[in-house]
């Protein structure tokens, strides 16, 4: 033990202890930069806005700046296929140069979902259930019945729809609801000595009935002129009114009776 703390106090030791103190601190500052090089702290790119813009300006955005790029896509209604929905990192993000960019873009076609019912059920809830399924309300139109603002008929592009049927996304839904006027009674229009045209314009604007069967009689010289010498229901005596969306039939011909 003497012999150490003699050896401590010898020149030699000094010496030595000074050199191992000198190589562990040039050898943690070698380390300490090459680490600063190897991950370029300080240094890196930003990344640029790339929401709303087409797939292939983003594209030509990062790599024009060495970034690189994975692509997912979702459905995204009203979106124009192929444009950029998100990124992450987001824009005016500082990164490395080669770091990988996420896309997602929208899909250029709609996903299939299942057609919900809603027959029978009142409109406001009807068009929630519609919206909930990614759907939109169409065209909405109004039809004799004793419910009042009730679905009756639905329909996709002109073809009646049932439940459970697959339609694309973000399809339109047209509705046939019910007026609430199902049991209420009109006067029958008079409508011999009319015109087809006058007479469809009688029974829809005026009396809110329905065109019936057409048949002809004599002969015809001209369909534009022909005028109804015959209808039925007609008014009489017993029997002056019919509910509301009844068909009334008539008869047309040249020859004014």
């Amino acid at each position: 033990m003497p012999k150490f703390i003699s050896y401590l106090k010898t020149k030699s030791f000094r010496s030595n202890l000074i050199a191992a103190v000198i190589t562990v601190a040039v050898i943690l500052f070698v380390a300490f930069y090459s680490l600063r090089y190897y991950t370029k702290h300080g240094q890196g790119l930003n990344v640029p806005a790339l929401k709303g813009l087409a797939f292939t300006q983003a594209i030509s955005k990062l790599e024009a700046l060495g970034l690189r790029y994975e692509v997912d896509s979702v459905y995204i209604m009203d979106t124009p296929p192929g444009t950029v929905i998100d990124q992450d990192p987001n824009a005016n993000t500082y990164v490395k140069d080669n770091r990988t960019i996420y896309l997602t873009i929208s899909m250029n076609t709609a996903p299939n979902v299942k057609f919900p019912d809603i027959d029978s059920k009142p409109f406001t809830q009807a068009q929630a259930i519609i919206e909930s399924f990614g759907l939109k309300l169409g065209d909405t139109t109004y039809k004799s019945d004793v419910a009042r603002d009730v679905v009756l008929q639905v329909s996709f592009g002109g073809q009646s729809l049932t439940v459970g049927q697959l339609i694309p996304k973000g399809s339109r839904i047209d509705l046939v609801l019910g007026d609430g006027k199902g049991n209420e009674e009109v006067d029958i229009p008079t409508l011999i000595g009319l015109t087809k045209d006058e007479a469809l314009f009688a029974l829809r604007n005026g009396a809110m009935l329905n065109l019936g069967m057409v048949t002809w009689e004599g002969v015809i010289t001209d369909s534009t002129s022909a005028v109804i010498v015959k209808q039925e229901p007609f008014a009489t005596d017993s029997v002056t009114k019919v509910k509301i969306g009844t068909p009334v039939n008539i008869t047309l011909s040249n020859q004014k009776q």
